[in-house]
């Protein structure tokens, strides 16, 4: 049974930073995402990347902030969110597929976890 489970949300102040985690099980993957949803809009992309490691890839409105990354000892998938702003808020999901290709849109991840709330004040 395939599980993504996400931890390391919270409520942050602006210019804070937050560690999200995201276990994998179940199956192996090719690549792995992470998503946002504010209230009231739809699911946005956010960063992915491979399962084998690489530059990753980030909205525009993450760069030089976010950083996505695997802890292959742990098979746990990670964004690391630096200078957090409150635009930041959302709920965040880790998604998985088999592509090795790390893609941005939503519909080309097959699995994803429950969510964690990032909250950041201003």
């Amino acid at each position: 049974q395939v599980q993504l489970v996400e931890s390391g949300g919270g409520l942050v102040q602006a210019g804070d930073s937050l560690r999200l985690s995201c276990t994998a099980s179940g199956r192996t993957f090719g690549s792995y995402a992470w998503f946002r949803q504010a209230p009231g809009q739809e699911r946005e992309f956010v960063a992915a990347n491979t399962w084998r490691g690489g530059k990753g890839r980030y909205t525009d409105s993450v760069k030089d902030r976010f950083y996505i990354f695997r802890d292959n000892r742990k098979n746990t998938l990670h964004l690391q969110m630096n200078s957090l702003q409150p635009e930041d808020t959302g709920n965040y999901y880790c998604e998985a597929a088999s592509s090795s290709m790390p893609l941005t849109g939503e519909a080309d991840y097959a699995y994803w976890g429950q969510g964690t709330q990032v909250t950041v004040s201003s």
